[in-house]
């Protein structure tokens, strides 16, 4: 009881700090006269202090996967938090080009080297060399905003206008007033409480995971991630709400980047990383693999909109699934974490190929507005087929969730028909991931109770029947089967939204 009451304080000081840390900060910002990109790196850098302190401590304590876990964890849970929750509450995160090109840039750079590092082909130091230099560079770029740059004049421009378009809109999302000593004060001692609770919560969160037998990639992964990167989500979803959709990408690229540095690279530079795990790397190429599809989906529709907004949730749960397999599976289990990747990468997919125009109207807006004699009929027919259509060029919304149930059933008779030699539960949550782009609530619900049903009735044949693995392979199959429903629900009502138009509302 203690223990929970510690992680629990802990957490809420440590939040609470934080957003003072913030605001104290970005004062101080102002008076030493940084520019808006500056103070939202700033800003960024003190939101991060919860996972990062957290972070820190496991690794000083050789809890390399808790340590690892909250920072490369962290960094998946901002960008579906920040962007794709963002995305599904605002309607649509509007974004430049070169805004996504700019800061995309560094945060591919950096999920690129951190991958290396834990995977042991480049040492802590070096990837600490290589992402540092790159995230000074930029420093470097927005302080003197593109210019004064010994570059050939045409990149010295595009620098200039991306470093604008970003300062945009930073300027009214980050409006704080001229610091005083005490602002100087108070985010000193602000620091102090966050570095001590979140110590706390973090010992607080390892001890209670073990005494329950939580493994620990899920307690850093997961729990500890979720938790710290609360006041970014939070920030983010009002920023996404406000149209301030330059100021999100920044805050969640920004927030990734500045984790990996001093969350992992530099203590692990001093205190080591350990020997690379399969958890770990699993982690790490999720959040490597999610970072370059949130920005292929940002750069295609120049934004985010409620369907990408949705698929980049549905990802997420799909990481969700992978790691409570990979930390309570059995050695088998790997392939099953495989195909739940390879999973993700469908309504990601699906999302960065819609073309460029559908991402302003739904599938009930491509109707002509003209209803008068021919072209009545063949706006009932357009209609009709729009009403059919799944976000699967080519395939009807029927003849999509046909497939998935297809694709479950056919999963469940195979791992039924090899017993408990070949475990496929985890393979089941393809069913919901398919249903999800018939874009239609009723279909993706059926398809993912049907999905947890199988997933419940597989445990007699498999021989794993109420055990820890059988309810994480259940638990799995849920979340995405719930995420999956909630997303086409979201899809469902936008496209059934009445179009205002001439002659009608």
């Amino acid at each position: 009881m203690l223990t929970v009451v510690a992680f629990a304080a802990g957490a809420a000081a440590s939040l609470l700090m934080s957003w003072l840390l913030v605001s104290r900060l970005e004062r101080i910002g102002e008076r030493l006269g940084l520019s808006e990109a500056l103070l939202g790196m700033v800003a960024a850098l003190a939101a991060d202090a919860p996972e990062v302190t957290a972070a820190i401590a496991a690794l000083a304590s050789h809890q390399q996967r808790i340590g690892a876990g909250v920072v490369l964890g962290s960094n998946v849970f901002n960008l579906a938090a920040l962007l794709g929750l963002g995305a599904v509450v605002a309607g649509r995160i509007g974004l430049h080009r070169r805004v996504v090109a700019l800061t995309g840039t560094v945060a591919v750079w950096v999920a690129v080297v951190c991958a290396l590092v834990v995977l042991g082909a480049v040492p802590p130091l070096a990837g600490l060399v290589l992402a540092g230099g790159v995230l000074a560079l930029y420093v470097a770029v927005l302080g003197t905003r593109g210019q004064g740059l010994r570059l050939p004049a045409r990149w010295r421009a595009w620098l200039v206008s991306a470093v604008a378009e970003e300062e945009q809109e930073l300027e009214q999302a980050i409006r704080p007033r001229r610091g005083r000593w005490s602002d100087a004060t108070a985010a000193a001692a602000a620091l102090v409480v966050v570095i001590l609770a979140s110590i706390t919560m973090e010992r607080a969160a390892s001890s209670l995971g073990g005494s329950l037998g939580v493994p620990e990639i899920i307690t850093g992964g997961l729990v500890l991630a979720a938790v710290t990167s609360l006041p970014n989500a939070v920030a983010a979803v009002y920023l996404a709400g406000r149209g301030r959709g330059a100021a999100t990408l920044s805050t969640a690229l920004n927030s990734n980047t500045l984790n990996v540095i001093a969350g992992l690279l530099l203590p692990g530079t001093i205190v080591g990383l350990g020997a690379p795990s399969g958890q770990a790397l699993l982690v790490t190429a999720w959040y490597a693999g999610f970072t370059l599809a949130v920005l292929a989906l940002a750069w295609r529709h120049q934004g985010l909109g409620r369907l990408e907004g949705a698929a980049i949730i549905t990802a997420y749960a799909a990481f969700t699934a992978s790691l409570i397999i990979s930390g309570y599976a059995e050695p088998d289990g790997t392939a099953l974490v495989i195909g739940l990747g390879v999973l993700a990468a469908v309504p990601l997919a699906a999302a960065v190929t819609q073309g460029g125009g559908s991402r302003h109207r739904s599938l009930a807006d491509r109707s002509p507005p003209s209803l008068n004699g021919q072209q009545a009929a063949g706006c009932l027919t357009s209609g009709t087929e729009s009403r059919r259509a799944s976000l699967l060029p080519g395939w009807t919304a029927r003849r999509l969730w046909a497939a998935s149930m297809i694709a479950v059933s056919a999963v469940a008779a195979i791992d039924a028909a090899t017993g408990h030699r070949v475990i496929l539960i985890g393979l089941l949550v393809i069913g919901p991931g398919i249903a999800l782009l018939t874009g239609r609530w009723r279909a993706a619900s059926t398809t993912g109770a049907w999905a947890c049903g199988l997933a419940v009735f597989l445990g007699v044949p498999d021989r794993i029947w109420a055990t820890s693995t059988h309810l994480a392979f259940i638990a799995a199959t849920t979340i995405v089967a719930a995420a999956a429903a909630a997303g086409a629900a979201i899809i469902d009502r936008v496209g059934k939204r009445p179009r205002s138009g001439p002659g009608g509302q």
